[in-house]
């Protein structure tokens, strides 16, 4: 398809100047100050024509009404003990666009993670940013401003002074190539100084409303990864973007569809759409959201339906009083199937004899593994019981997100 000059990427020549001259000996880093690179002007997308072909508009379409139906299904699944499986979706989503980056956690490692037992800088605690960042994103309301990005950065890369959290790059980045210089890099995201109008230009298109949702969804983040505006962190805050318009355009209002979980799928395939897209193509970019969104709701799905049989065996397992914190637990399991006794006793709002009796009661059942002591950061040994089905179930979502056929 020929592309379209809307949206073809306009260059300009920079001279190079490193923040720190290099070393004089260094031969090949001092060869290259002075020299001009060529660093990427992004199109102007507010009102720029987007010429999709007619079967990529109706696959983007398809594909919102298919999120819409796996929202309003979830919701029903668990009646009033649906929030958990909310957080479990909004965590699986995180860990699945860490993965992309290469930032990889299993299900065990995440849960020990969320109970304080993980060393900071681990892949564990950074999958916990994002779920933090993913968080943020779908508080979002009103009109999409670059204030919501910083604040979205901002959690996503806490702690990470490096990566500047909240604050847009002041200094040129690049990608691929060599690390002192942008000279052979595979692309070189526009100037510092022209990100301010690059992010008010994509904040006025998310405001748009004459293109189909999730088309829409993947053209702000192929522009929010094409302008680059922070040290570290771009693909993540740009695929939590996405779901900022799934929940404003109300494809999504109680629940996250794992759509990085249906991108890892074939991340070759994604980035090509990215580069698709900065030659003037929108479609392989749709097409590849499009296709993600059909793949995470099958894997959410099941997923869902792993995790509400385990929570009726469970059901049927147990034999405590209706009325006994147990039954309080086995929702909350689904969540977070790695448990102490005082997370119990916080969570549940009960006195320790009354957390440890419970977590008796469910191990006797069946539903917790023998308890075992765990090293924290910083910590005395803790005494952690998990929920192994849980786990599992979880395990197998990531399995089947890295391996998952190409739906078209």
């Amino acid at each position: 398809m020929a592309t379209t000059n809307a949206l073809v990427l306009d260059w300009e020549d920079v001279v190079w100047s490193p923040r720190t001259p290099p070393p004089a000996l260094d031969r090949q880093r001092t060869a290259v100050v002075g020299r001009p690179y060529r660093a990427a002007v992004p199109a102007i997308i507010e009102t720029a024509d987007l010429p999709l072909t007619r079967d990529v508009a109706a696959r983007a379409e398809d594909a919102r009404a298919a999120v819409t139906r796996f929202d309003a299904h979830l919701a029903s699944l668990f009646d009033g003990e649906f929030a958990p499986l909310a957080a479990v979706l909004l965590r699986t989503e995180s860990a699945s666009s860490s993965q992309i980056e290469n930032i990889t956690v299993g299900a065990k490692a995440l849960s020990l993670a969320d109970v304080g037992l993980a060393k900071f800088g681990s892949n564990a605690s950074l999958v916990q940013a994002n779920v933090a960042a993913m968080n943020r994103a779908l508080e979002v309301s009103g009109p999409l401003t670059a204030e919501h990005l910083l604040s979205i950065h901002e959690s996503l890369m806490h702690g990470q002074d490096t990566a500047a959290p909240g604050r847009f790059r002041d200094q040129q980045v690049w990608i691929g190539g060599t690390d002192y210089s942008p000279h052979r890099a595979e692309f070189v995201p526009p100037q510092a100084s022209r990100i301010g109008t690059a992010i008010s230009d994509l904040c006025a298109f998310c405001r748009r409303t004459d293109l189909p949702l999730v088309a829409q969804a993947a053209i702000a983040h192929a522009q929010f990864e094409t302008i680059h505006p922070f040290n570290d962190g771009n693909g993540r805050a740009g695929r939590a973007l996405v779901h900022v318009l799934l929940r404003q355009g109300g494809a999504t209002t109680r629940t996250t569809v794992p759509v990085s979980a249906g991108l890892l799928s074939d991340t070759d395939a994604y980035y090509a759409a990215l580069t698709a897209y900065r030659s003037g193509d929108p479609n392989p970019i749709v097409a590849e959201f499009s296709r993600a969104a059909f793949a995470a709701v099958a894997n959410g799905e099941e997923l869902a339906g792993d995790l509400k049989a385990i929570h009726d065996q469970w059901s049927a397992k147990l034999r405590a009083r209706r009325d006994a914190v147990a039954w309080r637990i086995l929702p909350f399991l689904l969540r977070q199937p790695s448990v102490t006794s005082k997370l119990i006793q916080v969570t549940m709002e009960v006195t320790q004899p009354a957390a440890d009796n419970a977590l008796h009661q469910l191990h006797d059942a069946g539903i917790l593994s023998t308890p075992r002591s765990v090293h924290g950061a910083g910590r005395k040994r803790n005494l952690v019981w998990q929920a192994t089905e849980v786990l599992e179930a979880l395990d197998g979502f990531g399995e089947r997100a890295r391996r998952s056929p190409r739906i078209r």
